[in-house]
């Protein structure tokens, strides 16, 4: 028996080797930011970038590098606990094999055994360990951005989004669903918006969020943001969309009676689109009375 825990303790010991051999290797691509359009073995199900499917399977495609990093450390965790999951499987068969009543019929009585011992407290730290360092790598990766193209700053309210655009002229303007009635046939029920978020394609996008009222969550799952809202405070993370096209996401944050009643809709446009729009918008919203500019720059004076 011994002799079998021996084994198995030494199989897991290179099992942990390995993987933290081949971590670097793995996270370091993620890290790297690269281009990569779907997200390895988890999300490939679904076919429609940014947007839930009905009975999809999986993480959402990534839009950008902040969730190719997420896909990567999934799919990471999910090979271990396979790994895990096969092992005890194995070992429980095992016994109940080769201990079974028939032919063990006088069980053994060892009430202490070193080697066993050993390998159930070592194993697990050494499992805990290839898993929390990725971890610990992948959230201050989330955690700001370096070297920002654009900084928009995102305000939560009951029940709507307000959006801040400080370096492009510090125009603000608010997003809100779309009602059943008015809604285009490419429109999805609760996740279309009239104002949606804007930004350049390939471009760093610092999110700098705080709420007006209660604590919102700034969530869009395809681009691996999620950001809480909290009044009195500013939260800054990032992200990048490295294609074109729109990014759906919602408040998953339960925030009040009207939580369902903020969507989320990032159109990512190329950059020369993404000026025009700018100029537009710097005109469209220059009729509003002064608040949410107002708003906009106590926003960005927090976060200095």
């Amino acid at each position: 028996m011994q002799r079998v825990i021996g084994q198995g303790f030494g199989w897991a010991s290179r099992l942990a080797l390995a993987g933290l051999l081949a971590l670097g290797g793995a996270m370091g691509t993620a890290l790297a930011q690269d281009n990569r359009s779907s997200g390895g073995t988890v999300g490939e199900t679904h076919s429609s970038l940014g947007a839930p499917i009905p009975w999809g399977l999986g993480l959402q495609p990534a839009g950008g590098p902040v969730k190719e990093a997420i896909h990567d450390f999934n799919t990471l965790v999910l090979w271990i606990i396979i790994a895990i999951t096969i092992f005890v499987m194995a070992l429980l068969g095992y016994c109940i094999w080769r201990f079974r009543a028939s032919v063990n019929p006088n069980p053994s009585r060892t009430s202490h055994n070193t080697v066993l011992e050993i390998a159930w407290t070592v194993v697990p730290v050494l499992i805990l360990l290839i898993i929390a360092i990725p971890s610990f790598r992948l959230i201050y990766y989330e955690d700001r951005a370096r070297d920002a193209d654009l900084t928009i700053n995102v305000q939560g309210r009951q029940w709507y989004w307000h959006y801040a655009y400080p370096d492009n002229g510090d125009f603000a303007f608010d997003s809100r669903p779309i009602p059943d009635e008015d809604l285009k046939p490419d429109q999805p029920r609760n996740l279309a918006v009239d104002e949606p978020l804007v930004i350049p394609v390939g471009a760093n996008i610092r999110v700098l969020t705080t709420g007006q009222d209660v604590i919102h969550s700034f969530f869009v799952p395809s681009l691996g943001v999620q950001k809480y809202t909290i009044p009195g405070r500013t939260l800054e993370t990032w992200f990048r969309a490295d294609q074109p096209g729109v990014y759906y996401g919602q408040c998953n944050q339960i925030c009040g009676t009207n939580h369902w009643f903020m969507p989320i809709m990032v159109r990512a446009v190329p950059q020369a689109e993404f000026q025009a729009w700018v100029e537009e918008a710097k005109k469209k919203y220059a009729a509003n009375d002064g608040t949410p500019a107002q708003a906009s720059t106590r926003i960005a004076e927090l976060s200095r």
